[in-house]
């Protein structure tokens, strides 16, 4: 999003529209904010250009408004784009808000489409939606679908503990089940009697041929725990076939983000500004991806690194209130992905760059606590990933060179 809204010309004429799933209502006002049009329309293509073409014929100096920017609302964005037409966006809580200072409890889509209308001919905040370029919209596809699998395949490594919990607590003491090895046994091995009488040697033979590391461990760990559990549990027999199910859910969520990770590699490396944000430490192929996802990699859309700091929720914004000043607090409305990514690549940073964990370690020494202090960290990452993209530079490691003694 950017400026432009405050500094262009005022439109003629302003059109809210509340989006929806199937259908959306769109309101058309005036300088005086008089309704020129108010129409439900299907969200499909043929409807859609109808509204639009009615809309210009009545001036072709117009803002658009929306309340959602993805979703249901893409088709009807997309059109309005391929048409030059400026789009601004308002939060849905906004609007919600907003809508209590109108008059009338009552609440229907109409009544919405007014009050984003109205909102866009009074607020001259808003941010307009930026059409992104095809690589940073794909890759907003990939890590928005990465993440999903990743979330799934912490609830399916849950359940398999609670599942293997109820017939062998030994065993889901034992496995590490964030790791293929012990996540792969499962496939072969449930319960202590099956694993006792395959012994040792037979299950490290069964996990080499999986290509299974540290096979011999594993093997040596899971029969020691079967040698203390000699009670077989009731209802084991179906658990057992549970944990196998589970198990192979994990790894085929395993393989499925491997392969969006290439997937992710692949196209991250096509876009301009990869070589100059992967080079930031700790930044890396994913988090760089995530970033354009989250940015579109248009700096310009920011105008300053504050900007993008405060899009990122590292940028605090004061809460003064008569005696009280200088109460700084975290912004409520920020990207929650890019706030990830920085904490993320910061973290990874405190391990590879002796520059960062000079920082990290000098704001400590300030007062600060951890959290300040990787809050200071981050912002600081976020000025210096702006001028490297403002100036198309990779990122030069400069040590402090030490006193003479």
């Amino acid at each position: 999003m950017c400026d432009e809204l405050a500094e262009g010309n005022v439109p003629d004429i302003w059109a809210g529209v509340d989006i929806g799933k199937t259908h959306h209502h769109a309101v058309a006002i005036n300088a005086e904010g008089k309704r020129l049009l108010s129409r439900r329309i299907r969200n499909d293509e043929t409807e859609l250009l109808t509204l639009i073409g009615d809309v210009l014929a009545i001036s072709d100096d117009v803002l658009w408004a929306v309340d959602l920017n993805h979703g249901g609302a893409a088709l009807l964005i997309g059109l309005l784009t391929a048409h030059g037409q400026s789009v601004a966006y308002l939060t849905g809580l906004a609007v919600h808000r907003a809508s209590a200072t109108y008059r009338g409890e009552g609440k229907t889509d109409a009544k919405d489409a007014f009050v984003i209308a109205d909102q866009a001919r009074i607020r001259r905040d808003l941010g307009l939606l930026r059409p992104g370029d095809e690589i940073a919209i794909d890759l907003r596809t990939l890590t928005t679908r990465r993440l999903d699998l990743v979330f799934d395949r912490t609830r399916q490594i849950n359940r398999l503990r609670a599942q293997l919990l109820e017939i062998f607590p030994g065993l889901e003491r034992e496995l590490d089940l964030t790791n293929k090895g012990p996540v792969m046994l499962l496939t072969g091995y449930q319960t202590p009697a099956a694993i006792r009488r395959a012994g040792t040697k037979r299950i490290e033979t069964w996990l080499k041929n999986r290509k299974v590391k540290g096979a011999a461990v594993l093997a040596h760990a899971v029969v020691e725990a079967a040698q203390a559990q000699h009670a077989a549990l009731p209802g084991e027999r179906l658990a057992a076939a549970m944990v196998v199910r589970l198990a192979r859910a994990v790894i085929a969520l395993d393989e499925e983000i491997a392969e969006l990770d290439a997937l992710i590699e692949a196209r991250f490396q096509e876009h301009p500004l990869a070589d100059v944000i992967r080079s930031l430490p700790g930044m890396g192929t994913r988090l760089g991806a995530e970033f354009i996802a989250a940015t579109g990699g248009d700096m310009d859309a920011f105008g300053s690194a504050d900007r993008l700091a405060g899009f990122a929720g590292l940028a605090p914004q004061p809460r003064d209130s008569g005696r009280v000043s200088g109460n700084l607090r975290r912004p409520r409305r920020y990207h929650r992905g890019l706030l990830r990514t920085m904490y993320l690549s910061e973290m990874a940073s405190l391990n590879s760059c002796p520059e960062s964990k000079l920082y990290y370690q000098r704001k400590r020494r300030e007062g600060k606590g951890h959290k300040q202090a990787l809050l200071a960290l981050a912002r600081r990452r976020v000025n210096v990933l702006w001028a490297m993209i403002r100036d198309g530079a990779c990122y030069q490691q400069s040590l402090p060179v030490a006193a003479a003694g």
